[in-house]
């Protein structure tokens, strides 16, 4: 497919859309291993996974490769783009997605921990930038685009605010991290789909500022009964917060701290919904394909995070039989906000073309997610994905019904706020496993 295979590449890194260059490259393939070896070849296969797990981008000199010239559309996040008549428009709309890669020198996790996320966060920055895109569509919609030197509004440094790496911003390394830490996960160790889907769920009831429903819809079904409570119940949602005016007036977790907030009566919660889901053993399996793509093509769509063992992702869309992501796996410095509370953005922002790989190489552990930020938006959303039911050649990826099915013993509980006190019962409902999918097949 054109796609940057190293011709002596074990292929692991294959289709990425980089191409290795320069004298430095020795005929190695883009995970370091020298040509033709493969990891296969080596006698305790799952330690060297271990040890690609670790590599970076960092050390080779790459070209990114532009989209291929072809009639079918590129879908990014719900938009149809033609790349022979819209180039610029798909390259402006993937340059405004937050890029959140590993970072070097941020202070330790709980105090004594990592100063650096390489080689183990790139599922947790993947987890990142598909709640940031939620936050985008949130406070600042869908047809917002970042334009470099812009200078953009209060809401966007916002929310960049909230993915800072420091302890007290709400969905930072470091909160995503240590919220593992209760779950069995330990800091510094490779979080799955799904675990990194409950951790950011978890944090989101903090966020009062944006005031999410987050909903996980487990055991590939989706309960619309248990949504529209979720979003329908009576709550105060926290309005939009202003920018500091004053330079003396601090960020904290995403908004000034101490700033006033406009309280509102809502009649729906704008909703997350995120659906982890196993489509395949080792490999995706193909029936499931058309119906991945279609997700891409709903105007809620937030994208797919998933990858390959031990290299997440961050999936935005995809052209013909590949699919379009952003790649976790470049280590910049850590960023910290100016003296005046302004964040240097540009690192946060890929300004290349996006990497492709085929959709067949996608491993089977996923998840998806979707953004409703209307009762109107669910319900059209529901009324698509019934529609995929009928579409000839396509396997469902998950079940949608009315009501909860009589074999789901517990109701999921998502409507608790930071001021809850009942901190076991989310406990009691949160599922880390990240093998525990239902298998899907024909």
């Amino acid at each position: 497919m054109g796609q940057g295979r190293v011709s002596l590449c074990c292929g692991r890194w294959a289709g990425c859309g980089l191409r290795q260059t320069g004298p430095a490259s020795n005929g190695a393939c883009h995970c370091g291993l020298p040509g033709r070896v493969c990891p296969q070849d080596f006698g305790d296969v799952a330690e060297e996974e271990r040890r690609l797990a670790t590599l970076t981008y960092d050390t080779l000199t790459f070209e990114y490769e532009d989209f291929p010239e072809t009639k079918e559309p590129v879908w990014i996040l719900g938009r149809p783009y033609s790349v022979l008549t819209e180039k610029e428009e798909i390259l402006l709309d993937v340059t405004s997605r937050l890029w959140f890669t590993y970072r070097k020198n941020f202070p330790a996790i709980g105090g004594t921990g990592p100063t650096s996320d390489t080689g183990w966060g790139c599922m947790l920055r993947c987890g990142q930038m598909i709640f940031a895109q939620a936050l985008v569509c949130r406070h600042l919609g869908r047809d917002w685009r970042w334009v470099k030197g812009k200078r953009q509004t209060d809401n966007y440094f916002n929310i960049l605010n909230a993915f800072i790496d420091k302890k007290d911003s709400y969905y930072s390394i470091h909160q995503i991290a240590q919220m593992g830490v209760g779950e069995g996960k330990s800091i510094g160790q490779w979080y799955g789909p799904n675990t990194v889907a409950q951790v950011l769920k978890k944090l989101a009831t903090f966020d009062t500022w944006s005031s999410l429903a987050v909903h996980i819809a487990m055991d590939n079904t989706v309960v619309m009964e248990e949504i529209r409570r979720l979003c329908k119940s009576n709550f105060l949602c926290a309005g939009a917060a202003a920018f500091p005016a004053a330079e003396s007036d601090l960020l904290y977790n995403g908004y000034p701290d101490g700033a006033e907030v406009t309280d509102r009566l809502s009649l729906w919660k704008p909703l997350v919904l995120l659906i982890p889901l196993r489509l395949g053993l080792t490999d995706i399996n193909e029936a499931y394909i058309e119906t991945l793509k279609q997700c891409f093509m709903m105007p809620q769509s937030l994208g797919v995070i998933g990858g390959k063992p031990n290299s997440a992702h961050y999936f935005i869309g995809y052209v013909g039989e590949e699919l379009i992501y952003l790649d976790p796996h470049t280590t910049q410095p850590a960023v910290e906000p100016s003296d005046n509370s302004c964040i240097p953005d540009e690192s946060f922002h890929c300004q290349h073309p996006p990497c492709r790989m085929s959709i067949a190489e996608l491993d089977p552990s996923i998840a998806v997610g979707f953004f409703c930020n209307t009762e109107e938006d669910f319900n059209d959303w529901c009324q698509q994905i019934k529609k995929l039911s009928l579409l000839r050649g396509a396997l469902p990826m998950f079940e949608l019904v009315e009501h909860q099915p009589s074999h789901f013993s517990s109701p999921d509980v998502l409507n608790l706020t930071p001021d809850s006190s009942d901190a076991d019962r989310l406990e009691r409902f949160f599922d880390s496993e990240d093998e525990d999918f239902e298998i899907l097949s024909l």
